[in-house]
């Protein structure tokens, strides 16, 4: 996630004060679509004769989701007019590889992956019959430190799950994750903000020294995104704290913000995709300078015209692909994925996705386990179906490792992290789960299932449960 190893180090620019503000914005209507246009011609040459965007390493990916925010749906995106090239569905072969991300992969690999996913119109959970990038990034739940994703020490692993679990929804719009998962990435979000009102990439929580550093203008715009779309208001303190810190770093003559690496089109990408995030218009109030400059105007004057491409710092002489990557997202109101277009290629579905288990094949699932306690449970569930469906005592079986002979609609299993599931009952057949890790229903107060986020209904073992599906298991009244 980290762009840092590809970018020029800048000296930093001093931030002028802000005085009166003018009465309104400066870029216009026609000057945003005109930038979107052309931004969107210079992201279409990024693409490779393969109609590849994303390869080893640091890529271009996050085309994706400048495309969905531009208007520009993946799927027509096309080498030479070759269809059968599109960019979506060389992506979605690319991720459906056992192959992919590497030997040893990160928890940003998976939550970069489900952003730009969800942006080209790939269902993240259900990318192939093996590969649900929702039930990865689960996988990287610390158990130790509930609300963290990855090492907590290095921050923005977790600031992306919140991202990524919370701005990924399913195809018909609905967050996929329980809110109980999202207000716990939310209470870690919150312990990391610095005291200047912004965050950074690594962790600040529990260290004064950390909290007083100076914030950085990237991970400010990331993280108060990471609050809004799990469900946190823009006039709640963290958000209105974050909004200030931003303005504190605007430059009055340019619009631009005053970033760690200096002015540049990445960080100030960032922030505006921020703000956007929250709906907080980056053109009026606040990021209106009394010269009349807001960061739009910042962002457009990097633009390279009519070839599109966006410059990473003002001196430079040459567009940069992730800064036009950034620069476009931004421009075009976007935050850090957007729901994609309906496309233009006659047969081409808004939605793509694996439709059901093929049997035999090894698969994960993503499983939240809530007792009432305050001690939630998230985990990866690995588990072989046996038909093109499962069910809900195959995943908790499979969860606790005992997934058995496939007789209730899966084989073998395993859960990542671990303890996620300890015991059901009843432990094999058919019926309402009655026990959980040794909860067991009282009166009104049962266990009950969500599966993509729908109401919750009283959990049985023969719950049907299909592939990509994400449970939520909780027991309440």
């Amino acid at each position: 996630m980290s762009r840092r190893s590809a970018l020029t180090l800048a000296a930093a620019l001093g931030a002028f004060a802000l005085t009166t503000l003018p009465a309104a914005a400066t870029a216009t209507p026609a000057q945003i679509a005109t930038s979107k246009t052309n931004g969107v011609t210079y992201l279409k040459s990024l693409q490779a004769a393969d109609g590849s965007y994303a390869g080893s390493g640091l890529s271009n990916e996050w085309a994706f989701s400048a495309f969905a925010a531009a208007g520009t749906a993946a799927v027509d995106v096309t080498p030479g007019g070759d269809t059968s090239k599109n960019a979506r569905t060389v992506y979605r072969d690319l991720l459906s590889t056992g192959g992919w991300p590497s030997s040893s992969p990160v928890v940003t690999d998976y939550e970069r992956a489900a952003l730009n996913a969800y942006a080209a119109g790939l269902d993240p959970a259900r990318v192939s019959a093996s590969r649900n990038l929702i039930a990865d990034i689960y996988g990287y739940w610390q158990t130790s430190e509930a609300g963290y994703f990855g090492p907590s020490a290095t921050f923005n692993g977790t600031v992306f799950a919140a991202l990524a679990l919370g701005g990924a929804k399913t195809a018909s719009g609905q967050v996929r994750v329980p809110q109980s998962l999202r207000d716990a990435i939310v209470t870690r979000l919150r312990a990391n903000q610095h005291n200047d009102g912004g965050w950074n990439y690594g962790k600040a929580e529990g260290n004064p020294t950390q909290l007083a550093a100076a914030s950085d203008i990237d991970m400010t715009g990331a993280a108060m995104a990471a609050l809004c779309v799990s469900g946190v208001p823009n006039t709640d303190t963290d958000v209105v704290q974050a909004k200030a810190f931003l303005k504190s770093k605007l430059v009055a003559s340019t619009g631009a913000f005053n970033a760690v690496f200096g002015v540049n089109t990445d960080s100030n990408g960032w922030a505006v995709s921020g703000l956007n995030a929250c709906g907080i218009n980056p053109q009026t109030g606040d990021f209106l300078t009394a010269q009349g400059k807001t960061p739009v105007d910042f962002l457009i004057a990097q633009q390279f015209n009519p070839g599109g491409g966006f410059k990473y710092l003002p001196s430079d002489t040459s567009p940069s692909s992730y800064a036009s990557i950034d620069g476009l997202r931004a421009v075009a109101g976007g935050g850090f994925t957007a729901t994609p277009p309906v496309p233009t290629t006659a047969g081409a579905p808004q939605w793509v996705g694996q439709s059901s288990f093929t049997a035999g094949t090894a698969t994960k699932l993503a499983l939240t386990v809530d007792d009432g306690s305050g001690n939630l449970r998230v985990c990866s569930v690995a588990l072989t179906p046996t038909g093109a469906t499962t069910t809900l005592g195959a995943v908790l079986d499979a969860a606790t490792g005992s997934g058995g002979s496939g007789g209730s609609g899966g084989s073998g299993g395993s859960a990542t992290p671990s303890g996620c599931v300890t015991a059901v009952t009843p432990s094999s057949g058919t019926g309402t789960v009655t026990a959980l890790n040794g909860t067991a229903a009282n009166g009104s107060s049962t266990w009950k299932v969500s599966i993509d986020g729908s109401s919750f209904a009283t959990a049985a073992r023969e719950t049907a449960v299909g592939v990509g599906d994400t449970i939520a298991v909780r027991w309440g009244a």
